[in-house]
């Protein structure tokens, strides 16, 4: 079984107040969240963070107000989750890039929308994927779906997910475990 960390859109815009898209609450994960990407760098297992890379008109402002715009402050990881050596796979990929931490951009809530993604998971063996970012319930879930989608096991941190609606977060967990996946948190993963 090979294993991966998946860092889900954790990104400025959405893990702090001043942020443009900011997520009630997601400044409190952060220290899990640079737990887990330390832990997975330590260990040498594969880590991927996904962040959105927006157009300024990207048809996703439609329903959302615009937020992570490529190459703005909003869009930027925190300092804290970032590895040394970390590499970016953009949207628009022809060919997977390979670095101790690989960052996927998208530009819709759906990661495996990258045409790389997939066949990196592929090229590294991944058998199995311990999911935490933001948000529970739409981006985290949409990963949580496309792992289930590529025959992928999911164990999710629950210390490192943050939502905006509490139901439909308890209902992706209920989800993760009727798929055979399991619940974790950061100190059950990393020590």
């Amino acid at each position: 079984m090979s294993l991966l960390f998946l860092d889900i859109d954790t990104q400025l815009d959405f893990l702090f107040p001043a942020g443009a898209l900011y997520v009630p609450g997601a400044g409190r994960i952060l220290d899990n969240l640079a737990r887990l990407n330390r832990h997975a760098a330590a260990r040498g297992v594969p880590l991927l963070s996904t962040t959105d890379a927006h157009t300024e008109d990207d048809p996703e402002f439609r329903s959302w107000p615009p937020h992570c715009i490529a190459g703005a402050l909003g869009q930027r990881k925190p300092e804290a989750t970032l590895v040394r050596g970390h590499a970016v796979l953009p949207a628009n990929a022809i060919a997977t890039v390979r670095a101790p931490q690989v960052i996927v951009e998208k530009r819709t809530f759906d990661c495996f929308t990258n045409p790389m993604l997939e066949p990196l998971l592929d090229e590294l063996g991944i058998t199995e994927a311990a999911v935490y970012g933001v948000v529970t319930e739409i981006c985290v879930a949409d990963a949580v779906r496309g792992l289930h989608r590529t025959g992928r096991r999911v164990t999710l941190v629950q210390d490192a997910v943050m939502c905006l609606d509490a139901a439909k977060a308890r209902a992706l967990e209920a989800e993760v475990t009727a798929a055979g996946g399991a619940l974790t948190t950061a100190s059950q993963l990393c020590d």
